[in-house]
């Protein structure tokens, strides 16, 4: 994608985004993404859910104009984002992916990444926020731990606090979090959970969610369906109205919600009993 020539520099951004009437196609005959007009104010966290191909992917890739819209507009603070330099644009995004990207160096090169000049402090002080830094001064080597290829010699949870960590860092004003499916044990299920309330934190966040909480403390709930947005609502809000989301919330989530667990359990003991719960045989029980 090229820049235009008259394209501008954002030297600060609040956070509003606008999408006004958005269509996008992959071919003229493959609509993807059908009059999607959504009105974001800075602070806000929007998720994003609805099944495989709703669209959730689309949205969060034309924010950072990884493709252009085919009709309508993007705007961030009010400028068209085709009227922006895509560095400039993308200098105040952060993107956590599913499968965060982290190469064969130590951990604290690993949370600097594509920063310039980054303090030690800053880099244990971005750790803490997220969780990550009492595991990391675990390892034998703290901060100077080599990872190998894609972090592999890291769990799965502890490769998701360090992408965390990376985007505290960052401090970008607009957050994309595509939220990991990946199982982890209980006590890193509740570390993760606090920290993406952290990172979510004053900022304006797009987050493709699988998570029942992330959902619920979610600003705003856009449900997709095939390109096209159904509603838009507080998890409360869209229960009441007992329409797409109610149906999505009653297959996927309702057992797992803290407010229909028993008094007085804590986050950690609910997450541990269905934990126990999965592992139990089909049938098994009484």
């Amino acid at each position: 994608i090229q820049d235009k020539e008259d394209a501008i520099e954002l030297d600060h951004v609040e956070g509003r985004v606008d999408f006004d009437h958005v269509y996008f196609h992959y071919a003229p005959e493959i609509p993807v993404l059908e009059d999607i007009d959504l009105h974001v104010e800075p602070g806000e966290t929007i998720a994003l859910v609805g099944s495989t191909g709703s669209g959730k992917t689309t949205i969060t890739t034309l924010i950072s104009r990884g493709y252009e819209v085919t009709d309508g507009a993007i705007r961030v603070d009010g400028h068209d984002i085709r009227d922006i330099k895509r560095r400039s644009l993308t200098r105040h995004m952060g993107v956590v992916l599913q499968n965060p990207y982290l190469f064969s160096g130590t951990i604290r090169e690993n949370i600097a990444y594509g920063m310039e000049d980054v303090a030690d402090e800053d880099i244990i002080r971005a750790a803490t926020a997220v969780g990550a830094d009492e595991f990391i001064k675990n390892l034998e080597h703290g901060y100077d731990t080599v990872l190998t290829q894609r972090g592999r010699n890291l769990s799965v949870g502890q490769r998701q606090l360090l992408s965390f960590a990376r985007a505290i860092l960052a401090s970008p004003r607009i957050l994309i979090l595509d939220e990991a499916t990946a199982y982890v044990d209980t006590q890193t299920e509740v570390v993760i959970q606090r920290a993406l309330r952290e990172l979510l934190k004053d900022r304006t966040s797009f987050v493709i969610a699988h998570r029942l909480s992330t959902i619920r403390d979610a600003t705003r709930i856009v449900v997709l369906d095939h390109g096209k947005i159904l509603e838009i609502g507080s998890h409360d809000e869209l229960l009441a109205k007992n329409g797409a989301y109610a149906n999505l919330y009653r297959m996927r989530y309702e057992e797992e919600d803290p407010e229909n667990q028993v008094v007085g359990e804590d986050e950690a003991t609910i997450l541990r009993r269905r934990a126990q719960l999965s592992d139990q045989p089909a049938g098994g029980g009484s």
